[in-house]
Parts: structure tokens; C-alpha cells; sequence
């Protein structure tokens, strides 16, 4: 099982990352959070410290995560803060309006560096200092989007699926290092992001289940989940429609 008693959380405002430090705090731990909007950081801030001990430090600090130039000092604050470092969870993204990308290649470009290139920026570092260190667990949140590209959202699975690529490789690259790389691959989730979607079918998840989830996956330092389970069935239905007949669907 990975210690998880020092978590810095990148994103912590989306709604999976608030539900994952809540239960990460009621287990004990000690965190270092990182938020872009700063009154919803203080917010959260002061909720968790509401439900920490005494003996648990929360913390954190709101930067634009897309600046990669400054994540190597965020990474650094966050040793500071905790006393070096179990774990780190990556949460941050945005969810892109398709249509909009389609006709704007700059809006595309400023998505797949939100939700890709800044994420490979923030893996490759932690990286680096888990291998020095020889244990820890790094975990993101990528999206079963990743799987197949669909004519819906392919800007965006285009991103998660590089994160989650890349996830594989830095996974073989640091198993015989004692350091676990978890991808989250969530299915539907109830939360802001997706507040302009029906949600009336059975495939949607609350994010305190997601939640639930990421922890676990992160104490048992498991490679890729789906969450919830089921959409793993669902995505391996969906990787083996033959092309000639996937092209022609409306997904």
C-alpha cells in the first residue's frame, strides 16, 4: 500500500479534486493544494482545514497551471510545505466546446495545452524527484475521451489520450523505481464542468464516488481505472468497432 499522508493536489477546485482531498484529509493526510481561482482555493482551503487535526498541515497556493514556467517552483513549495512528498494528484483541465475548436485552431492549440502539454510539464517533474526518491505515487486524471477519437469531443479526447499515453511509458519507466503512475480514466461525472449535458441516463457518476475511487486507486497503486468500473466494458466495446463501421456513427 502507498503512504498518501503528503498530497499535493494540482486543480483542487474542480469538483473530483475537491471530493479526493475531503476523504484524503479524513484519512490524515496532509496537503498542499493548488487552485487557479483563488476565492474558490480559500474556500476549500478553509473547509479543510475545518476537517483536518491538529497535527495536519493544509496548505496551498492559486497559479494558472498553464504556465508551465512555474512548476517547478509550485512543486518545490509544496516539499516546503509538507515535509517532502507521498503522492500528487493532477486535476486540472478544462472541457472544450468542439464546435468552437473546429473553427478556431488557436482554441484548439490553448486546450491541448491546458489539458495536455501543461499536465506532461507537471508529470515529467514529479517524476524526476519520485525516481530520486524511490517510492511515492503520481496519479492524473485523464478521461475515458482518451480511448477513441469521436466527432463530439476529439479535441479533447486528442488531449487525454496523450496523457494518458504518456502515463503508460513514465508507468514502465518507473515501476522497477518503487513509484506507482496512476491514470484515472472517469466515464460521465455529475459536476460544473458538464452542467450544459441531460443527465437522465444511468451512466452518470457523483463525484464523491470518483473520489472514492482515486483513493483507493492511489493507496494500491494501481496503473489505469476506469471510474466507475463499468465504463471499462463500455470503452472496450467501443475500441473494438471496426473503423469502417466507427466512422460512420454520430458519437
Amino acid at each position: 500500500m502507498n503512504s498518501l499522508n503528503r498530497v499535493v493536489i494540482f486543480g483542487v477546485t474542480s469538483a473530483i479534486a475537491e471530493q479526493t482531498a475531503r476523504q484524503l484529509v479524513q484519512n490524515g493526510a496532509s496537503i498542499y493544494c493548488i487552485g487557479r481561482n483563488p476565492d474558490k482555493l480559500n474556500r476549500i482551503l478553509a473547509d479543510l482545514k475545518v476537517r483536518a487535526g491538529s497535527d495536519q498541515t493544509i496548505a496551498g497556493v492559486s497559479a494558472d497551471l498553464t504556465d508551465t514556467h512555474q512548476h517547478l517552483a509550485l512543486i518545490e513549495q509544496a516539499n516546503e510545505a509538507l515535509g517532502g512528498l507521498d503522492a500528487a494528484l493532477i486535476a486540472h483541465g478544462t472541457l472544450p466546446d468542439q464546435k468552437a475548436c473546429e473553427a478556431d485552431v488557436t482554441l484548439t492549440l490553448q486546450e491541448i495545452e491546458t489539458n495536455a502539454l501543461s499536465v506532461v510539464s507537471l508529470l515529467s517533474l514529479l517524476a524526476n524527484q519520485f525516481e530520486a526518491q524511490g517510492k511515492g505515487v503520481i496519479a492524473a486524471i485523464s478521461s475515458v475521451a482518451g480511448d477513441r477519437g469521436r466527432q463530439s469531443n476529439y479535441v479533447y479526447g486528442a488531449a487525454k489520450g496523450m496523457v494518458s499515453l504518456f502515463m503508460q511509458g513514465l508507468r514502465n519507466r518507473l515501476a522497477s523505481k518503487g513509484v506507482s503512475v496512476v491514470t484515472i480514466k472517469p466515464g460521465f461525472v455529475d459536476s460544473p464542468m458538464t452542467a450544459s449535458f441531460d443527465k437522465s441516463g444511468p451512466l452518470w457518476a457523483k463525484p464523491e464516488m470518483v473520489a472514492k475511487g482515486i483513493v483507493n486507486a492511489m493507496q494500491k497503486g494501481k496503473g489505469e481505472v476506469y471510474l466507475p468500473w463499468f465504463w471499462y466494458i463500455v470503452m472496450q466495446i467501443i475500441k473494438h468497432i471496426p473503423e469502417a463501421i466507427f466512422k460512420r456513427l454520430s458519437l
